[in-house]
């Protein structure tokens, strides 16, 4: 508000405003007083934003974390920050100005697992120095000579005991490197990782121990309902027509019945199927088809009393807590948050999986026939 706005206004609305304002004493000053402790309130405003805005570029790489400057001066995080409640102040660019690489650690502890397939695992680790120097510690004379190794156990639950678990090897590792891949048989079976160092008398210093992980049957999906959710007789009769190359005499008989059972209802000769006959004769000639789709499958497992979403929609899960669910998989980059909760609501989990596909079709190449 400008002066000539407060000049207009009387006596008590300026009282008003001054007290809101943060002006003392208002009800002892006239107008002109008030008007000039508004004025010298609104100077001392703008003199301390432009105090905090910065007047020179930052020089120099910038700092990886919010912390002050060896200078005095603030830090680039704290510019950005501050900038967002300087309002009607013109703020620069410091885009540029941020870190854009991952610190290589996190200094913490930790050892994380997880599955690539019914028979490898992928684990990484993370290990401080100070918990290197505890081991050292605790080991005494048997620290030297000892190795770093990755502890294979099997905590599958049985029958009999619902605890029970068994190391199934140890694999020696070397301080250059933080992720290992283990091959295990015999799915599914449940994992667990520990990481230590191992001594020659057999004392074994754990260090950190990874989450359990379950790896998923073998072989192909029992569900394959989700895949005929959309599936109808027009489409049913094309892969029928397409499945003996528009040959009516080729056609599979194997495909004929399994559509016959999906639809229940008999399947026509291709060469009275919407495409007409004039299609397969034409197909004799130089049309020349090839067609490639593909489709996710989203398997995982938990406890069997837990409560699973895919995308917001609930599973069913099997008598073991095992899934499966399949998606269909377009040309975009599709993200599928899985959650699940346990049975008495206390803790849940969540796991993100991003998937993309990228399809490329090649010009086709034409062969000479040579006679």
């Amino acid at each position: 508000m400008s002066i000539e706005k407060w000049k207009s206004l009387n006596r008590t609305d300026l009282q008003e405003l001054a007290q809101k304002k943060g002006v003392t004493g208002v009800t002892r000053k006239t107008k002109n007083e008030l008007i000039h402790a508004l004025v010298k309130l609104a100077k001392a405003k703008a003199k301390a934003r432009e105090i905090a805005q910065p007047k020179t570029k930052l020089r120099g790489k910038p700092q990886r974390h919010a912390a002050h400057l060896s200078n005095g001066s603030t830090s680039v995080e704290e510019h950005i920050e501050r900038s967002k409640y300087d309002v009607g102040v013109p703020t620069k660019d410091l885009s540029g100005k941020i870190a854009k690489e991952l610190p290589r650690g996190y200094g913490k502890d930790r050892v994380v697992c997880m599955v690539r397939d019914p028979y490898w695992l992928h684990t990484y680790w993370e290990l401080t120095r100070q918990s290197v120097q505890r081991a050292e510690a605790a080991l005494g004379q048997d620290w030297h000579g000892s190795k770093p190794i990755l502890r294979l156990i099997d905590v599958t639950s049985t029958e009999t005991t619902s605890s029970s678990e068994y190391a199934v090897r140890d694999i020696e590792i070397h301080g250059g490197c933080n992720n290992w891949y283990i091959d295990v048989s015999n799915p599914p079976r449940a994992y667990r990782i520990d990481i230590g160092y191992l001594a020659k008398n057999g004392q074994f210093y754990v260090l950190a121990r990874s989450n359990v992980v379950t790896t998923p049957r073998a072989g192909m999906s029992d569900m394959i309902d989700e895949n005929w959710a959309d599936f109808d007789s027009e489409k049913a009769a094309k892969i029928f027509a397409m499945s003996g190359g528009f040959d009516p005499g080729a056609s599979s008989l194997e495909l004929k019945q399994l559509f016959e059972e999906r639809l229940r209802r008999p399947m026509g000769s291709p060469s009275v199927t919407s495409f007409g006959s004039g299609a397969f004769q034409f197909g004799k000639h130089r049309n020349f088809r090839f067609q490639l789709d593909a489709e996710l499958i989203v398997y995982g497992s938990t406890e069997p009393s837990a409560k699973v979403t895919l995308q917001g929609d609930p599973i069913k899960l099997r008598p073991d807590g095992t899934f499966t669910v399949r998606y269909s998989l377009p040309d975009s980059r599709q993200i599928i948050p899985a959650v699940a909760a346990s049975a008495d609501g206390i803790e849940e989990r969540t796991i993100v999986l991003a998937v993309e596909r990228n399809t490329k079709h090649l010009e086709p190449v034409i062969n000479e026939v040579q006679e």
